[in-house]
Protein backbone atom coordinates (compact mmCIF):
# COMPACT_ATOMS: atom_id res chain seq x y z
CA UNK A 1 0.00 0.00 0.00
CA UNK A 2 2.98 2.11 -0.23
CA UNK A 3 3.90 4.94 2.79
CA UNK A 4 0.90 6.65 4.44
CA UNK A 5 -0.09 9.80 6.32
CA UNK A 6 -3.44 10.92 8.38
CA UNK A 7 -3.67 15.08 8.95
CA UNK A 8 -5.16 16.52 12.46
CA UNK A 9 -5.93 19.99 11.72
CA UNK A 10 -7.09 21.43 15.06
CA UNK A 11 -8.85 24.53 15.97
CA UNK A 12 -12.39 25.45 16.93
CA UNK A 13 -11.62 28.51 14.67
CA UNK A 14 -11.29 26.09 11.68
CA UNK A 15 -14.22 23.66 12.57
CA UNK A 16 -16.62 26.42 12.63
CA UNK A 17 -15.56 28.03 9.15
CA UNK A 18 -14.39 30.91 10.73
CA UNK A 19 -10.55 30.48 8.88
CA UNK A 20 -10.27 28.52 6.48
CA UNK A 21 -8.10 25.78 6.49
CA UNK A 22 -5.35 25.98 3.93
CA UNK A 23 -2.59 23.72 6.20
CA UNK A 24 -4.53 20.34 5.39
CA UNK A 25 -4.17 20.52 1.65
CA UNK A 26 -0.67 22.67 1.35
CA UNK A 27 0.86 19.66 3.45
CA UNK A 28 -1.07 16.97 1.46
CA UNK A 29 0.29 17.82 -1.44
CA UNK A 30 4.03 18.11 -0.25
CA UNK A 31 3.27 14.81 1.62
CA UNK A 32 2.35 13.68 -2.70
CA UNK A 33 5.46 14.72 -3.72
CA UNK A 34 7.51 12.64 -0.93
CA UNK A 35 5.61 9.72 -2.06
CA UNK A 36 3.64 9.48 0.73
CA UNK A 37 -0.56 8.88 0.46
CA UNK A 38 -2.34 10.92 2.31
CA UNK A 39 -5.80 8.99 3.25
CA UNK A 40 -7.39 11.67 5.48
CA UNK A 41 -7.72 15.26 6.33
CA UNK A 42 -9.58 15.15 10.13
CA UNK A 43 -10.74 18.94 11.43
CA UNK A 44 -11.04 18.72 15.48
CA UNK A 45 -12.33 21.46 17.44
CA UNK A 46 -9.75 22.39 20.68
CA UNK A 47 -11.12 19.42 23.03
CA UNK A 48 -8.60 17.03 23.78
CA UNK A 49 -10.92 14.18 23.43
CA UNK A 50 -11.21 15.21 19.90
CA UNK A 51 -7.87 15.54 19.46
CA UNK A 52 -7.00 12.32 21.18
CA UNK A 53 -9.81 10.45 19.40
CA UNK A 54 -8.15 11.85 16.11
CA UNK A 55 -4.60 10.71 16.58
CA UNK A 56 -6.34 7.03 18.46
CA UNK A 57 -8.10 6.80 15.02
CA UNK A 58 -5.45 7.39 12.59
CA UNK A 59 -2.95 5.04 14.61
CA UNK A 60 -5.91 2.15 14.67
CA UNK A 61 -5.91 3.01 10.30
CA UNK A 62 -2.03 1.63 10.55
CA UNK A 63 -0.75 4.63 9.01
CA UNK A 64 2.66 5.87 9.21
CA UNK A 65 2.92 9.41 10.04
CA UNK A 66 0.42 11.28 11.82
CA UNK A 67 1.07 15.46 10.96
CA UNK A 68 -0.76 17.91 13.56
CA UNK A 69 -1.06 21.68 12.67
CA UNK A 70 -2.19 24.56 15.15
CA UNK A 71 -2.83 24.41 19.26
CA UNK A 72 0.75 25.08 19.65
CA UNK A 73 -0.24 28.81 21.33
CA UNK A 74 0.04 29.66 25.17
CA UNK A 75 -3.01 29.68 26.12
CA UNK A 76 -5.46 27.27 27.95
CA UNK A 77 -6.96 25.99 24.70
CA UNK A 78 -3.64 25.32 22.91
CA UNK A 79 -3.15 21.52 24.24
CA UNK A 80 -2.13 19.30 21.27
CA UNK A 81 1.65 18.95 22.41
CA UNK A 82 0.01 17.86 25.99
CA UNK A 83 -1.83 15.39 24.31
CA UNK A 84 0.28 14.29 21.69
CA UNK A 85 2.61 13.17 24.20
CA UNK A 86 0.30 11.78 26.65
CA UNK A 87 -0.48 9.44 23.23
CA UNK A 88 2.66 8.87 22.26
CA UNK A 89 3.79 7.46 26.31
CA UNK A 90 6.24 11.10 26.48
CA UNK A 91 5.69 12.99 29.43
CA UNK A 92 5.92 16.74 29.04
CA UNK A 93 8.75 18.68 30.69
CA UNK A 94 9.96 22.48 30.44
CA UNK A 95 13.30 22.57 28.16
CA UNK A 96 14.90 25.28 29.82
CA UNK A 97 17.15 26.64 26.67
CA UNK A 98 14.15 25.91 24.81
CA UNK A 99 12.44 28.43 27.40
CA UNK A 100 14.73 31.08 26.77
CA UNK A 101 14.81 30.81 22.94
CA UNK A 102 11.27 31.10 22.93
CA UNK A 103 11.05 33.94 25.55
CA UNK A 104 13.53 36.10 23.61
CA UNK A 105 11.75 35.63 20.03
CA UNK A 106 8.36 36.87 22.01
CA UNK A 107 10.56 40.03 23.56
CA UNK A 108 11.87 41.13 20.30
CA UNK A 109 8.25 40.65 18.63
CA UNK A 110 7.08 42.90 21.48
CA UNK A 111 9.63 45.46 20.78
CA UNK A 112 9.15 45.27 17.39
CA UNK A 113 5.62 46.60 17.95
CA UNK A 114 5.30 48.07 20.82
CA UNK A 115 3.42 45.53 22.92
CA UNK A 116 3.21 45.86 26.82
CA UNK A 117 2.42 42.79 28.99
CA UNK A 118 2.32 41.71 32.53
CA UNK A 119 5.32 39.81 32.58
CA UNK A 120 3.97 37.05 34.80
CA UNK A 121 1.93 35.89 32.08
CA UNK A 122 4.26 36.25 29.16
CA UNK A 123 6.36 34.14 31.17
CA UNK A 124 3.74 31.68 32.02
CA UNK A 125 2.81 31.37 28.46
CA UNK A 126 6.48 31.30 27.17
CA UNK A 127 7.21 28.23 29.81
CA UNK A 128 4.12 26.38 27.86
CA UNK A 129 5.20 27.07 24.87
CA UNK A 130 8.60 24.99 26.23
CA UNK A 131 6.85 21.92 27.10
CA UNK A 132 8.34 19.37 25.27
CA UNK A 133 7.54 15.61 25.37
CA UNK A 134 10.56 13.39 26.35
CA UNK A 135 12.67 12.19 23.56
CA UNK A 136 10.87 14.49 21.14
CA UNK A 137 12.91 16.26 18.44
CA UNK A 138 12.00 20.15 18.91
CA UNK A 139 11.49 22.48 15.18
CA UNK A 140 12.72 25.72 16.00
CA UNK A 141 10.10 28.10 15.87
CA UNK A 142 9.80 30.22 12.96
CA UNK A 143 7.28 32.22 14.88
CA UNK A 144 6.71 32.12 18.83
CA UNK A 145 5.70 28.63 18.78
CA UNK A 146 8.49 25.75 18.25
CA UNK A 147 7.44 22.23 16.65
CA UNK A 148 7.99 18.57 17.41
CA UNK A 149 8.59 15.54 15.93
CA UNK A 150 7.37 12.81 18.43
CA UNK A 151 7.83 9.12 18.07
CA UNK A 152 5.92 6.92 20.32
CA UNK A 153 7.13 5.49 23.59
CA UNK A 154 9.66 2.18 23.11
CA UNK A 155 7.40 -0.72 23.05
CA UNK A 156 3.93 1.38 22.20
CA UNK A 157 4.03 1.11 18.12
CA UNK A 158 1.98 3.57 16.31
CA UNK A 159 3.08 6.19 13.76
CA UNK A 160 5.46 9.40 14.09
CA UNK A 161 3.57 12.36 15.19
CA UNK A 162 4.50 15.49 13.74
CA UNK A 163 3.18 18.70 15.53
CA UNK A 164 3.58 22.02 13.94
CA UNK A 165 1.96 25.14 14.08
CA UNK A 166 -1.45 26.16 12.75
CA UNK A 167 -0.57 29.92 11.11
CA UNK A 168 0.42 29.06 7.65
CA UNK A 169 3.40 31.63 7.20
CA UNK A 170 5.06 29.30 10.51
CA UNK A 171 4.07 26.04 9.59
CA UNK A 172 5.81 26.26 5.94
CA UNK A 173 9.01 27.75 7.11
CA UNK A 174 8.81 25.24 9.62
CA UNK A 175 8.45 22.36 6.83
CA UNK A 176 11.78 21.48 6.08
CA UNK A 177 13.00 21.14 9.11
CA UNK A 178 10.35 18.46 10.01
CA UNK A 179 11.73 16.64 7.04
CA UNK A 180 14.85 16.57 8.43
CA UNK A 181 14.01 15.51 11.53
CA UNK A 182 15.59 11.56 11.84
CA UNK A 183 12.30 10.09 12.70
CA UNK A 184 10.60 11.69 9.83
CA UNK A 185 13.42 10.64 7.30
CA UNK A 186 12.96 6.95 8.06
CA UNK A 187 9.45 6.94 7.63
CA UNK A 188 10.46 8.67 4.56
CA UNK A 189 12.61 5.92 3.28
CA UNK A 190 10.34 3.47 2.74
CA UNK A 191 8.10 5.88 0.68
CA UNK A 192 7.80 5.77 -3.49
CA UNK A 193 7.49 7.93 -6.30
CA UNK A 194 3.42 8.87 -6.26
CA UNK A 195 3.15 10.73 -9.45
CA UNK A 196 0.41 13.06 -10.58
CA UNK A 197 -1.35 14.44 -13.96
CA UNK A 198 -3.74 17.03 -14.43
CA UNK A 199 -6.03 17.16 -17.67
CA UNK A 200 -8.83 19.99 -17.08
CA UNK A 201 -11.83 20.46 -19.65
CA UNK A 202 -13.73 23.26 -20.64
CA UNK A 203 -17.77 22.62 -20.97
CA UNK A 204 -17.64 19.19 -20.56
CA UNK A 205 -19.99 17.28 -17.96
CA UNK A 206 -18.94 15.29 -15.27
CA UNK A 207 -21.75 12.43 -16.55
CA UNK A 208 -20.03 12.71 -20.40
CA UNK A 209 -16.52 12.01 -18.53
CA UNK A 210 -17.84 9.27 -16.61
CA UNK A 211 -19.27 7.21 -19.27
CA UNK A 212 -15.80 7.89 -21.17
CA UNK A 213 -13.95 6.57 -18.33
CA UNK A 214 -16.24 3.24 -18.17
CA UNK A 215 -15.66 2.42 -21.35
CA UNK A 216 -11.99 2.34 -21.08
CA UNK A 217 -11.54 -0.09 -17.99
CA UNK A 218 -10.30 -2.20 -17.14
CA UNK A 219 -7.43 -0.37 -18.62
CA UNK A 220 -7.26 2.20 -16.25
CA UNK A 221 -5.62 -0.51 -13.37
CA UNK A 222 -3.21 1.67 -11.35
CA UNK A 223 -4.86 4.31 -11.38
CA UNK A 224 -6.31 6.64 -8.96
CA UNK A 225 -8.77 9.15 -10.77
CA UNK A 226 -10.73 11.96 -9.39
CA UNK A 227 -12.84 14.62 -11.11
CA UNK A 228 -13.97 18.12 -10.23
CA UNK A 229 -16.20 20.26 -12.05
CA UNK A 230 -16.22 23.80 -11.07
CA UNK A 231 -17.68 27.08 -12.56
CA UNK A 232 -17.84 24.76 -16.25
CA UNK A 233 -13.87 23.71 -15.35
CA UNK A 234 -13.49 19.86 -15.55
CA UNK A 235 -10.42 18.83 -13.70
CA UNK A 236 -9.25 15.26 -13.99
CA UNK A 237 -6.63 14.42 -11.62
CA UNK A 238 -5.02 11.20 -11.84
CA UNK A 239 -2.34 9.87 -9.44
CA UNK A 240 -0.58 6.65 -9.90
CA UNK A 241 2.90 4.68 -9.02
CA UNK A 242 5.36 4.87 -11.86
CA UNK A 243 4.87 1.21 -12.90
CA UNK A 244 1.11 2.54 -14.06
CA UNK A 245 2.73 5.23 -16.48
CA UNK A 246 1.57 3.42 -19.47
CA UNK A 247 -2.14 2.95 -18.52
CA UNK A 248 -1.85 6.45 -17.58
CA UNK A 249 -0.42 7.30 -21.13
CA UNK A 250 -2.94 5.34 -22.61
CA UNK A 251 -5.61 7.24 -20.78
CA UNK A 252 -4.41 11.04 -21.48
CA UNK A 253 -4.37 10.09 -25.33
CA UNK A 254 -7.68 8.51 -25.09
CA UNK A 255 -9.11 11.91 -23.25
CA UNK A 256 -7.04 14.24 -25.76
CA UNK A 257 -8.90 12.24 -28.72
CA UNK A 258 -12.49 12.49 -27.70
CA UNK A 259 -12.30 15.49 -25.98
CA UNK A 260 -10.39 17.34 -28.58
CA UNK A 261 -12.76 20.63 -28.79
CA UNK A 262 -13.02 21.24 -24.84
CA UNK A 263 -9.48 20.04 -23.11
CA UNK A 264 -7.46 23.24 -23.04
CA UNK A 265 -4.77 22.48 -20.22
CA UNK A 266 -2.70 19.26 -19.45
CA UNK A 267 -1.43 20.87 -16.99
CA UNK A 268 -1.16 23.98 -16.03
CA UNK A 269 -4.23 25.92 -14.15
CA UNK A 270 -6.24 29.16 -15.91
CA UNK A 271 -4.65 31.51 -14.29
CA UNK A 272 -1.08 30.52 -15.13
CA UNK A 273 -2.14 29.73 -18.76
CA UNK A 274 -3.76 33.65 -19.01
CA UNK A 275 -0.07 34.58 -17.11
CA UNK A 276 2.24 32.51 -19.07
CA UNK A 277 0.64 33.76 -21.78
CA UNK A 278 0.80 37.43 -21.42
CA UNK A 279 4.34 36.93 -20.01
CA UNK A 280 5.41 35.05 -22.91
CA UNK A 281 3.85 37.77 -25.54
CA UNK A 282 5.05 40.40 -23.77
CA UNK A 283 1.62 42.32 -23.49
CA UNK A 284 0.38 44.36 -20.49
CA UNK A 285 -3.33 44.11 -19.42
CA UNK A 286 -6.03 46.50 -17.71
CA UNK A 287 -9.08 45.94 -16.48
CA UNK A 288 -12.91 47.53 -15.96
CA UNK A 289 -15.35 46.04 -13.69
CA UNK A 290 -18.47 47.21 -12.88
CA UNK A 291 -20.23 43.83 -10.59
CA UNK A 292 -17.01 41.62 -10.03
CA UNK A 293 -16.06 45.09 -8.36
CA UNK A 294 -12.38 44.29 -8.87
CA UNK A 295 -12.52 40.56 -8.41
CA UNK A 296 -10.61 39.90 -12.07
CA UNK A 297 -7.52 42.41 -11.12
CA UNK A 298 -7.31 40.47 -8.04
CA UNK A 299 -7.13 37.61 -9.62
CA UNK A 300 -4.86 38.41 -12.27
CA UNK A 301 -2.33 39.49 -9.48
CA UNK A 302 -2.30 36.96 -7.29
CA UNK A 303 0.83 35.50 -8.99
CA UNK A 304 4.37 36.73 -8.47
CA UNK A 305 5.66 38.99 -10.72
CA UNK A 306 2.32 40.12 -12.35
CA UNK A 307 3.44 43.46 -12.35
CA UNK A 308 4.98 42.84 -15.47
CA UNK A 309 1.80 42.51 -17.54
CA UNK A 310 -0.98 43.85 -15.09
CA UNK A 311 -1.33 48.00 -14.97
CA UNK A 312 -4.35 48.04 -12.84
CA UNK A 313 -7.96 47.85 -12.90
CA UNK A 314 -10.96 50.36 -12.43
CA UNK A 315 -13.93 49.39 -10.19
CA UNK A 316 -16.71 51.26 -12.29
CA UNK A 317 -19.54 50.75 -10.25
CA UNK A 318 -21.84 53.52 -10.57
CA UNK A 319 -22.69 54.78 -14.55
CA UNK A 320 -21.06 58.40 -13.34
CA UNK A 321 -17.66 55.74 -12.54
CA UNK A 322 -17.94 54.43 -16.17
CA UNK A 323 -18.09 57.42 -17.59
CA UNK A 324 -16.03 59.72 -15.81
CA UNK A 325 -13.38 57.46 -15.29
CA UNK A 326 -13.73 54.61 -18.00
CA UNK A 327 -14.60 56.86 -20.59
CA UNK A 328 -18.12 55.02 -21.40
CA UNK A 329 -20.10 57.58 -23.66
CA UNK A 330 -23.10 58.91 -21.80
CA UNK A 331 -25.10 58.22 -25.16
CA UNK A 332 -24.08 54.77 -24.81
CA UNK A 333 -25.13 54.03 -21.26
CA UNK A 334 -28.61 56.05 -21.54
CA UNK A 335 -29.26 53.61 -25.12
CA UNK A 336 -28.36 50.59 -24.03
CA UNK A 337 -27.81 50.66 -20.50
CA UNK A 338 -24.88 49.81 -18.06
CA UNK A 339 -25.95 45.83 -18.38
CA UNK A 340 -25.40 45.35 -22.08
CA UNK A 341 -22.57 44.16 -25.02
CA UNK A 342 -22.03 47.80 -25.73
CA UNK A 343 -21.09 48.72 -22.42
CA UNK A 344 -18.89 45.86 -21.89
CA UNK A 345 -17.19 46.69 -25.41
CA UNK A 346 -16.72 50.48 -24.44
CA UNK A 347 -15.44 49.23 -20.73
CA UNK A 348 -13.00 46.88 -22.28
CA UNK A 349 -11.48 50.05 -24.39
CA UNK A 350 -11.51 52.43 -21.82
CA UNK A 351 -9.64 50.30 -20.04
CA UNK A 352 -7.25 50.13 -22.63
CA UNK A 353 -6.75 53.30 -23.47
CA UNK A 354 -6.86 54.98 -19.67
CA UNK A 355 -3.81 52.26 -18.76
CA UNK A 356 -2.10 52.37 -22.48
CA UNK A 357 -2.35 48.53 -21.95
CA UNK A 358 -2.52 46.22 -24.69
CA UNK A 359 -5.62 44.17 -23.51
CA UNK A 360 -8.59 45.39 -22.04
CA UNK A 361 -11.36 43.57 -19.78
CA UNK A 362 -14.63 45.04 -19.19
CA UNK A 363 -17.60 43.20 -17.34
CA UNK A 364 -20.98 44.22 -16.72
CA UNK A 365 -23.95 43.05 -14.90
CA UNK A 366 -26.68 42.17 -12.37
CA UNK A 367 -25.12 39.79 -9.47
CA UNK A 368 -28.79 40.19 -7.51
CA UNK A 369 -30.27 39.43 -5.59
CA UNK A 370 -32.36 42.46 -6.51
CA UNK A 371 -31.97 44.88 -9.48
CA UNK A 372 -33.31 42.38 -12.25
CA UNK A 373 -35.67 43.30 -14.77
CA UNK A 374 -37.75 40.75 -17.81
CA UNK A 375 -35.00 41.77 -20.13
CA UNK A 376 -32.47 41.91 -17.81
CA UNK A 377 -32.98 39.19 -15.09
CA UNK A 378 -30.37 38.61 -12.01
CA UNK A 379 -27.34 36.84 -13.61
CA UNK A 380 -27.56 38.56 -16.81
CA UNK A 381 -23.80 39.66 -17.52
CA UNK A 382 -21.75 40.76 -20.90
CA UNK A 383 -18.28 40.32 -20.81
CA UNK A 384 -15.52 41.48 -23.72
CA UNK A 385 -11.79 41.08 -24.35
CA UNK A 386 -9.89 43.06 -26.49
CA UNK A 387 -6.06 42.75 -27.36
CA UNK A 388 -3.98 42.90 -30.61
CA UNK A 389 -5.36 39.53 -32.10
CA UNK A 390 -8.86 40.82 -31.99
CA UNK A 391 -12.08 40.81 -29.61
CA UNK A 392 -13.77 38.08 -27.75
CA UNK A 393 -16.96 38.58 -25.91
CA UNK A 394 -20.27 37.01 -24.16
CA UNK A 395 -23.52 37.51 -22.80
CA UNK A 396 -24.50 34.92 -20.75
CA UNK A 397 -27.04 34.27 -17.31
CA UNK A 398 -25.72 32.53 -14.74
CA UNK A 399 -27.53 30.95 -11.89
CA UNK A 400 -26.94 31.38 -8.50
CA UNK A 401 -26.32 33.38 -5.61
CA UNK A 402 -24.66 36.94 -5.96
CA UNK A 403 -21.51 35.58 -5.22
CA UNK A 404 -21.91 32.70 -7.54
CA UNK A 405 -22.39 35.10 -10.29
CA UNK A 406 -19.35 37.42 -9.49
CA UNK A 407 -17.04 34.18 -9.41
CA UNK A 408 -18.15 32.75 -12.50
CA UNK A 409 -18.46 36.02 -14.35
CA UNK A 410 -14.42 36.10 -13.29
CA UNK A 411 -13.74 32.15 -14.68
CA UNK A 412 -15.58 33.13 -17.75
CA UNK A 413 -13.32 36.10 -17.84
CA UNK A 414 -10.34 34.47 -17.93
CA UNK A 415 -11.21 31.88 -20.05
CA UNK A 416 -12.04 34.89 -22.76
CA UNK A 417 -8.32 35.52 -22.09
CA UNK A 418 -7.46 32.33 -22.95
CA UNK A 419 -9.27 31.88 -26.18
CA UNK A 420 -7.81 35.52 -27.19
CA UNK A 421 -4.13 34.91 -26.33
CA UNK A 422 -3.68 31.24 -26.84
CA UNK A 423 -6.71 29.63 -28.73
CA UNK A 424 -8.08 26.69 -27.87
CA UNK A 425 -11.93 25.28 -26.74
CA UNK A 426 -13.95 28.65 -27.38
CA UNK A 427 -15.51 29.86 -23.65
Amino acid sequence: MGTRAGIVVTGTEVLTGRVADRNGPWLAEQLRQAGVDVGSVLVVGDRPEDVRGALAWFASSGVDLVLTTGGLGPTADDLTAAVVGEVQGRPLAVDPELEQRVAAVVERLMARRGWRADPEATAAGVRKQAMVPAGATVLEPVGTAPGLVVPPADGRGGPVVVVLPGPPSELQGMWPAALAAAPVREVLAGATELRQETIRLWGTLEAQLAASLRGLEPGLDGLEITTCLREGELEIVTRFAPEAQPAYDRLAAALAEEYAATLFSTGPTLDELVAGALSDQGLTIATAESCTGGLLVARLIERAGSSAWVLGGITSYANSAKEQLVGVPGEVLAEFGAVSPQVALALAEGARARFGADVGVGITGIAGPGGGTPDKPVGTVHLCVLGPGGTQARSVRFPGSRTAVRERSVVLALHLLRQLLLGGPPA
